[in-house]
């Protein structure tokens, strides 16, 4: 049997027509029932009432299942059937309806029977409203019908089953008290399909319906009216519209739901943090406490500390993604849940700052306790380096070396007084941060520890000030030394610089001093000029004697050996030897000089007073002896004690000084002559 169809046709009374194909095939009975009495569960009791027209299409089927099939209707729906037309084959069961006429069972069947050939069925119904298997005009698909019955059927099935589900959950909800809420057992059941997929599926199969009223499907099956009725439209909506207030509400349900499970979990998550942060995390903070006895001691704590912030980081991360969540819900505004996340948020505030504020604290102190070991170290060894300058035996090779080495000496005690000062600054620092360590720090009484840092702190800067005063007085015992050595290399310096000085004195005097004048007047004038300049040789010798004096006495001090009394001084003896045994040719050059210019210039001049005087043939004498001695002298060097020769000037120098006195003595004897024969001066004028 093929399958039974509501075609979507419609009689002339607007009843549905029902159309049963019958075929060759053994025609089960019971399945034929069922599917009527489903076919006609469908139609609404208005389209009921106005009854059903069946066609039993027997063309291909026996006699005797079509009576049956015809009979059978009598059964299952009498009261809807106001005509039934069975189609029968042309001239095939002329002879086998003799016996029994369906119009004389009308009273007792309930309906009109009436056999029928297919091309004559459009005398009882339109041809518009048969489809082609009966000469008519009318397009139905009935797979197309089937389908979309399977899944409005469906759809119906699981939207009422989840509007029974989302009505439970959504009616729990509402009556339940705050108790029965926190029973998450009964009330946390999901619903068995998913709302948004049968939500969608309605509305695809609404769109379908009204895209087929309206605008029929393009080269497919055109509406009739049939279909309004039979896919029920109007209950798709009405279905579609409780679905979207009961999923509304569950959603409503489902969120305050979420928002208290989360708000739970944050609670959770909030008591865990202030758990780990007031417990193990406290714990970690109460046994640091030292400070560190050296650079090493407070970067293995700082490294420590290290550690125990990692730890801490990372409740502090879940402390940002938990006052995070509860911002967002307080933005959302529900008052019922605002004291209780205010009160959760600022507990949560309160312990994070309380341990982030402690380990700030102790993270500054293990930085300002670095900073003061790192201090004194820097400061010990700038006193070992100090110290060790000072216990090195100063041996230096000039007053500039010595200078040097005192300006180091000085910069290096006025880094250790800037090191010291900034020690004392840093332990300060350090000492006022520790008074600040109240007992809330930690969560203990922390004055014996503050005690033993403190009482170290101090002893560090103690035995600095200690150490660099006994640098100092070091440092004044050295600087006297240095000062002393000082003044000892500038006397070796000016003792040679006198010993220079007399040399050049010495040079001076038989280079430049070689002039015995032109008379008796001029040759005075140098003999004074020769006096003061060996006054000045006097103090320069003099000046040199103190000075290498001052030397002994300085090596003496120092407890030295001076170099002067081995060198210099001999040196300086030894020129002044010199210069003198000059100084003195020098003058007896002079003073021969001027007793010969006195002579010559006594008998040059004409005096007719004294003649005997002129006559006196010993001036003549006189005269002619100290002028030879005196060239007999120029040509004699000075013979110094060593037995080094020295000659005044040069002898250009030298003859020039003879050639004048020569000039002299010619014209004495000249005067003479003429006073020996006067005649001849009467001659020769």
């Amino acid at each position: 049997m093929e399958e039974i169809k509501q075609n979507g046709g419609k009689d002339r009374r607007s009843g549905l027509i029902l159309t049963i194909p019958l075929c060759l095939e053994q025609t089960n009975m019971d399945e034929l029932s069922v599917t009527l009495d489903y076919l006609l569960s469908i139609p609404s009791e208005k389209c009921k009432a106005r009854g059903f027209t069946v066609i039993v299409d027997g063309r291909k089927s026996q006699w005797n299942v079509v009576k049956t099939v015809v009979l059978m209707l009598q059964n299952v729906v009498p009261a809807e059937v106001s005509l039934v037309c069975v189609v029968k084959p042309d001239e095939f069961w002329d002879k086998k309806v003799t016996h029994f006429c369906f119009w004389k069972e009308k009273d007792r069947l309930g309906f009109e029977v009436i056999l029928v050939s297919a091309n004559k069925l459009t005398r009882y119904i339109e041809p518009c409203q048969l489809t082609e298997d009966f000469g008519g005009s009318l397009t139905y698909d009935h797979m197309d019908w089937l389908n979309k019955r399977l899944v409005f059927e469906k759809f119906t099935k699981e939207s009422t089953s989840l509007l029974d589900e989302l009505a439970l959950i959504n009616n729990g909800s509402d009556k339940g008290n705050q108790q029965e809420k926190e029973r998450s057992v009964d009330l946390n059941f999901l619903p068995s399909v998913d709302p948004e997929t049968v939500l969608q599926t309605g509305h695809e199969l609404l769109s379908e319906l009204q895209q087929r009223r309206f605008n029929g499907s393009d080269g497919g099956v055109s509406w009739s009216p049939m279909d309004d009725e039979l896919l029920a439209q109007p209950q798709v909506m009405k279905l579609l519209d409780s679905l979207r207030e009961q999923y509304t509400r569950y959603q409503e349900v489902c969120r305050q739901r979420s928002k208290r499970t989360q708000l739970e979990e944050i609670q959770q998550k909030v008591m865990q943090v202030v758990n780990w942060l007031e417990g193990p995390g406290s714990e970690q903070l109460r046994a640091q406490w030292g400070i560190g006895d050296s650079i090493r001691a407070s970067q293995a704590l700082q490294q420590k500390h290290e550690e125990i912030e990692s730890q801490h980081s990372e409740w502090f991360a879940v402390y940002v993604e938990l006052n995070q969540q509860i911002a967002a819900l307080l933005n959302a505004g529900d008052e019922e849940d605002l004291v209780e996340l205010k009160s959760l948020q600022q507990q949560l505030s309160d312990v994070c700052y309380r341990q982030a504020s402690q380990l700030e604290f102790r993270q500054n102190l293990l930085q300002a306790a670095l900073e003061f070991h790192g201090v004194a170290q820097d400061l010990s060894q700038q006193l070992d380096g100090l110290l060790g300058m000072l216990c090195v035996d100063v041996a230096p090779a000039d007053g500039a070396s010595i200078q040097q080495t005192l300006k180091l000496l000085e910069e290096k005690l006025k880094s250790v007084d800037v090191g010291l000062q900034g020690l004392r600054e840093k332990g300060q620092g350090l000492l006022d941060q520790i008074s600040n360590q109240a007992s809330w720090a930690y969560g203990k009484d922390v004055t014996i520890e503050n005690k033993e840092n403190v009482d170290h702190i101090q002893g560090v800067m103690e035995d600095m000030q200690l150490r660099k005063q006994r640098c100092e007085d070091m440092v004044d015992v050295r600087r006297l030394k240095m000062l002393q050595m000082v003044q000892l290399f500038k006397c070796e310096e000016d003792a040679a610089q006198a010993v220079e000085w007399l040399s050049e004195l010495l040079d001076a005097l038989l280079k430049t001093h070689t002039r015995l004048g032109d008379d008796a007047q001029e040759t005075k004038v140098l003999l004074e000029k020769h006096r003061k300049f060996v006054d000045v040789a006097q103090s320069t010798y003099d000046y040199g004697r103190q000075l290498l004096q001052a030397t002994v006495v300085l090596c003496q001090s120092l407890r030295c050996t001076s170099r002067s009394s081995g060198d210099t001084l001999p040196r300086l003896n030894r020129v002044w030897k010199q210069f003198t045994i000059a100084s003195e040719e020098r003058v007896h050059r002079l003073e021969m000089a001027i007793a010969f210019h006195s002579n010559a210039e006594k008998i040059l001049q004409d005096c007719p007073e004294e003649p005997e005087a002129i006559n006196d043939e010993e001036q003549f004498d006189e005269v002619e002896a100290v002028g030879k001695s005196l060239l007999d002298r120029l040509t004699v060097p000075v013979v110094y004690p060593d037995g080094t020769e020295q000659y005044f000037g040069s002898p250009s120098d030298m003859a020039s000084t003879a050639e004048h006195i020569r000039d002299r003595m010619k014209l004495v004897s000249l005067k003479r002559q003429q006073l020996r024969h006067p005649e001849m001066m009467t001659t020769e004028s």
